[in-house]
């Protein structure tokens, strides 16, 4: 039952030691504010390491071909390496297993227009699986399809700005395109969170761009993600041994840098942010429960303190015929109400301040510092717990000390 009297009592005792209450208060208070501050700093610096893949699939490699910089096996320095549909096929039968999703890249500058509308954008030849590779979300209608790309048929997928650019305040799904004389139908409408340029651009299905504007199957670039089950280690050795096998097969120097080469820059950066990213995994909740543990530690200090400073009022209580139960409820519920309301100041406190100092943050490479629910929630408990086995034990010593020696001890 609610004793109000008891609840009375405890908010005199309190009122009329402010300076102790303040004291177990602002241990309490600082503890939850410092930990949620740390914890908000932690997943700031995982959400800039998130946003640092955004453009593309975390595990997305471009296979990239240009002119070669050496001679090699009696052919000549400056040789364009041309890859064509048959490598495609190659490197599915070489790398089938560790490839998740693979697109050729054929990329131009076109001029595009629709009605009196019109502007030079990037047209790139693609297969169905670059949605997934470039991360676009599809907003109206529908990206590729295989039977687009098998029928080279002549339609396309826009990005959200382009529709914005071209058709105003129209829908451009169901509608064409004319790219250079020849009339696409746009199909769907696509957006990237990887920046503007990325939704300026059109797909079109690669074999499309194959027949229609170079007259061959050459593929250009090839994109694709290996197989999400692969470590960075083991996805770096892949790189290597497609690097390797790629140049022996177009007969390309093994040093030569530019004749091929597979972008490994995400993969090799990757491994350096994992790297941080579980140092700063294991470094933090050591900080955070080690600010926790301080807090239990102040919390328990304050309170044998306080008992011991209460060691006459206790006499007077047992003299007076107060139970032992009633001497430690009432410091134990005291220590309870200052280190739930102290500990929520800290919570509320400890948010404000990342909230505030959010985006200002973001020069450190800490991007929206937030911390769960859940987590405040848990902590504060944990030093409730803390603060009430914290005053238990002194209290429930003291209870049991006899009133004429409490009395002269106090």
């Amino acid at each position: 039952m609610f004793d109000l009297d008891l609840w009375r009592e405890i908010f005199q005792s309190i009122n009329k030691n402010k300076t102790r209450a303040l004291l177990s208060g602002f241990t309490v208070a600082f503890a939850i504010m410092l930990f949620t501050i740390l914890f908000g700093i932690a997943n700031g610096l995982e959400n800039t390491f998130e946003k640092f893949f955004i453009r593309t699939a975390e595990n997305a490699i471009t296979v990239r071909f240009g002119t070669t910089s050496k001679p090699y096996k009696g052919l000549k320095i400056g040789r364009q390496v041309r890859p064509s549909n048959k490598d495609l096929d190659y490197l599915e039968k070489e790398f089938g297993e560790d490839i998740q999703y693979m697109s050729p890249k054929i990329s131009r500058n076109y001029q595009v227009s629709y009605k009196k509308q019109k502007g030079g954008y990037t047209v790139t030849g693609v297969a169905p699986d670059y949605q997934y590779i470039e991360k676009a979300e599809i907003k109206n209608g529908r990206f590729l399809s295989l039977k687009d790309v098998n029928n080279k048929e002549k339609i396309c997928v826009i990005g959200r700005l382009v529709e914005e650019d071209l058709y105003l305040k129209e829908s451009a799904v169901g509608k064409y395109i004319d790219l250079e004389g020849v009339q696409y139908k746009v199909v769907g409408v696509y957006s990237d969170g990887g920046g503007d340029s990325q939704e300026r651009v059109i797909y079109l299905p690669y074999t499309t761009i194959q027949r229609l504007y170079l007259g061959k199957d050459d593929i250009g670039d090839i994109s694709l993600t290996y197989n999400p089950n692969l470590t960075v280690d083991q996805a770096l050795a892949l790189v290597e041994e497609m690097t390797i096998k790629l140049k022996n097969r177009f007969d390309v120097a093994p040093n030569d840098q530019r004749g091929v080469r597979i972008g490994n820059q995400v993969l090799t950066a990757k491994k350096r942010l994992d790297n941080i990213s579980s140092g700063l995994g294991a470094l933090i909740p050591i900080i955070g429960f080690g600010t926790l543990i301080a807090g239990i530690l102040g919390i328990s200090n304050i309170m044998i303190f306080i008992v011991k400073e209460r060691t006459k009022e206790i006499g007077i209580r047992k003299a007076l015929g107060a139970s032992p139960k009633s001497i430690v409820s009432i410091i134990l519920l005291e220590s309870i109400l200052i280190t739930t309301i102290t500990g929520y100041l800290g919570l509320l406190i400890g948010v404000g301040i990342l909230e505030s100092i959010g985006s200002s943050l973001e020069r450190y490479f800490i991007t929206d510092p937030s911390v769960s629910s859940s987590l405040l929630f848990s902590a504060t408990i944990v030093l409730i717990i803390a603060g009430t086995i914290a005053g238990f034990v002194p209290a429930k010593k003291a209870s049991k000390i006899k009133p004429i020696i409490a009395l002269r001890n106090g």
